[in-house]
């Protein structure tokens, strides 16, 4: 296998994609509209072929030019997309499509990927873009992937949980880094109980091609930190990063409630625990990077940015308010 092409590739799981199989001397296409910034615009191996996924012909045209013996579909958003690449790249020797733990339809610890029961998906949640249905749409991207294998398509499936790294645009983790690195105190939900298991975004970039190389048609992959801290530990091992002397004051729901707040307003919260058992992409020779060096990079790559997670957390003064309620 040569030749890669990599649907999506300029924004965070992509981009990490774009760069492992690179690295790992592959012949790198990307498939995207071209509206963001290429970070790879000044890199002579990895060529960027425009296009709409959603558009078949656009598509279809860039199946001709590349032939590739790799796909990689990291915007997959909807089942048709799953279904239409599928087809288009049947002839493909692996497809591979990043589908998300938010597709599992139980709360189970852990979750497996051949025992925990997937999301339902109605017609009407399948072309519905919210957040309530990302998960039911990527379950049903799961079953389309396990039709096309049933078919003779060698296509698999790889669920990360909740992504953090270099170049995260969703900016969830980066409210934690950003607090942790210039407040002095900060509150934290439930205690710091809440246990949600995250993938750094090198991980799954590496497990996209381990199981292309690896993997087995019809089968679905986790990929997560084989290490789950909880919430308050992820502050621990940020503070250390980030050397800070920064003093954590937990809350619970009743203390958030008497000052506007629920847990849940705080990024990664999570009242049950979201764990994925990562045994079966182990089996396949993948390994995940020890968290203070991803943290070390996490934290390397936030401080060049401008991004601080502020907008999808309290604001800094409701947060004094109840800093200052939970320690008179």
């Amino acid at each position: 296998m040569d030749d890669v092409l990599v649907i999506g590739g300029t924004r965070f799981i992509g981009r990490h994609t774009v760069a492992e199989f690179r690295d790992a001397d592959y012949d790198v296409t990307m498939f995207n509209r071209g509206t963001r910034e290429n970070p790879f615009a000044d890199d002579e191996s990895v060529t960027h072929f425009e296009g709409n996924r959603r558009d078949r012909a656009t598509l279809e045209a860039a199946s001709d030019a590349v032939d590739p013996d790799v796909v990689v579909d990291c915007v997959a958003y909807f089942p048709a997309d799953v279904r239409a690449a599928t087809d288009i790249f049947a002839d493909a020797d692996a497809y591979v499509y990043v589908s998300s733990g938010a597709a599992y339809g139980e709360e189970r610890v852990p979750k497996r990927e051949d025992d925990t029961a997937l999301e339902p998906c109605s017609e009407e949640q399948a072309t519905t873009d919210s957040a309530e249905t990302y998960g039911p749409r990527k379950a049903e991207g799961d079953r389309a992937v396990f039709a096309a294998a049933e078919a003779g398509v060698r296509a698999m499936s790889v669920r990360p949980t909740v992504v953090y790294g270099p170049h995260d645009y969703t900016e969830r983790f980066a409210y934690w880094v950003d607090r942790v690195d210039v407040a002095d105190r900060i509150a934290v939900p439930g205690d710091g109980l809440s246990l949600w298991q995250m993938a750094y975004v090198e991980d799954v970039a590496s497990a996209l091609r381990i199981v292309a190389e690896n993997g087995a048609a019809g089968e679905a992959y986790n990929v997560g930190d084989e290490h789950a801290p909880m919430l308050g530990q992820w502050i621990d091992l940020l503070a250390e990063t980030c050397e800070a002397g920064v003093e954590t004051v937990g809350a619970t729901a009743r203390d958030l409630a008497r000052n506007g707040l629920e847990p849940q307003d705080f990024p990664m919260y999570r009242s049950s625990p979201h764990v994925l058992e990562t045994a079966k992409l182990r089996a396949l020779g993948w390994s995940s990077t020890p968290q203070r060096l991803a943290l070390q990079r996490t934290v390397a790559e936030h401080r060049e940015n401008e991004r601080t997670g502020r907008q999808f957390g309290p604001d800094r003064e409701t947060e004094i308010a109840l800093l200052d309620d939970l320690t008179e």
